[in-house]
């Protein structure tokens, strides 16, 4: 509200979109013009689920005010947006390639835009955006006020920070450790080979009806898809080469209960809000603790409990590990019946016996001491090296 930048993070469901979008309007309501209508503010978001989810936000946050928003993403002719364009707007939700697009096309004007919001604005560096952001926000106009959100903060996000923050308030709700409250965690080791008879197996008995299952590839994720339907579990799939009307069915076929699992690329692990989520499964793990901490986000949201399921086969348990010590979580790994391990197991590591010093206390014990025989043997001795006479004088 003073007006100055932001680097804003907190974890995945707790509103981050009410907190930039509520003091937006505000803001908005008190200089718009109906009669001349011109963009006033920006938000650049990665996904076109993200662009569709935030637009409607602004429509209900909004819903007494005159304040229009246009979505500028790509899968949609760029006719009907041009045609919506021309009809003057307050907002414009883009993504970066669709938007540069129409700068390139001289077809949209963002010399009165003071407000720039960049939103889960890691996932754009992973997605390689990063020259494109830099070109629209030359086209914005100046002074102008920035505001960049994510879920974590990571060092990229600082260096981002630093190009395009002029002195920003930071606030961080909550570090990427503090994982949601609401979500329980379960592990299985299973071998590679039996993944996807696992997946069908957990849904039969534990009657799962909504689930969000991640793959690392759009051909993994085929594959399992494919898998599944054949074993007559409802199922839809969203992946990056899917156009928008297909991932949007997909993701609208879950919601409604008309699929039970959702298989999908973690382009879908940013942005998707499944009210009340039942379970995410990890069906192959994230490389990074960051990808898991959004995949997993997707459910526990907005205080509904969630649980989350990981499969692990013999290449997973040190990415696991990895991700536990980060986010500080101690997850059991367990083994589903039936589904006892074949694969060869990786040699456990053989503690290391430790030294007598290290059994009483370490070196710093061992350390004090010698330093208190060390005090011990200079006050029984003179300085010429005779003992001294302790008696009482």
């Amino acid at each position: 509200m003073k007006g100055v930048d932001v680097l804003g993070a907190s974890k995945s469901g707790t509103g981050k979109s009410a907190a930039y979008l509520l003091p937006l309007l505000n803001k908005l309501q008190k200089v718009v013009k109906k009669d001349q209508k011109v963009i006033r503010a920006l938000i650049i978001v990665p996904t076109i689920e993200l662009v569709d989810q935030v637009s409607r936000s602004i429509n209900d946050y909004g819903k007494y005010l005159d304040i229009t928003n246009v979505k500028i993403q790509g899968g949609v002719p760029k006719s009907s947006q041009l045609e919506r364009l021309k009809k003057g707007t307050d907002i414009v939700v883009a993504t970066p390639g669709r938007l540069q697009s129409l700068i390139a096309d001289r077809k949209i004007n963002l010399e009165h835009v003071t407000t720039v919001i960049l939103d889960e604005a890691d996932t754009m560096l992973d997605l390689g955006f990063l020259d494109e952001i830099k070109a629209i926000l030359n086209y914005c106009g100046q002074p102008r006020q920035t505001l960049m959100f994510s879920a974590t903060i990571s060092q990229n996000i600082k260096k981002l920070a630093k190009e395009f923050l002029i002195s920003p308030a930071i606030v961080e709700v909550s570090q990427r450790r503090d994982i949601v409250d609401f979500i329980v965690h379960k592990a299985y080791k299973v071998d590679k080979g039996r993944k996807a008879e696992l997946v069908a197996k957990l849904i039969e008995d534990k009657n799962l009806n909504q689930i969000l299952l991640f793959a690392s590839s759009k051909e993994h994720a085929n594959k399992i898809y494919e898998y599944l339907k054949s074993k007559k579990i409802r199922t839809s799939i969203i992946h990056g080469d899917l156009n928008r009307g297909a991932r949007a069915k997909s993701l609208a076929l879950l919601k409604s209960g008309k699929t039970q699992v959702l298989v999908a690329t973690d382009i879908a692990a940013r942005g998707i809000d499944i009210p009340q989520l039942e379970m995410v499964i990890n069906y192959e793990l994230p490389e990074h603790t960051d990808d898991f901490t959004h995949r997993v986000g997707r459910t526990g949201r907005a205080g509904h409990k969630g649980q989350v399921i990981s499969f692990l086969t013999t290449l997973d348990y040190n990415t696991f590990s990895k991700i536990e010590k980060n986010l500080k979580l101690n997850i059991k790994r367990d083994i589903y019946p039936g589904f006892e391990l074949t694969d060869k197991q990786p040699r456990q590591k053989q503690p290391k016996k430790k030294s007598l010093i290290e059994r009483k206390g370490g070196y710093d014990f061992h350390k004090k001491r010698m330093e208190k025989r060390s005090k011990a043997a200079q006050y029984k001795k003179k300085p010429d090296g005779k003992k001294a006479n302790n008696k009482k004088r």
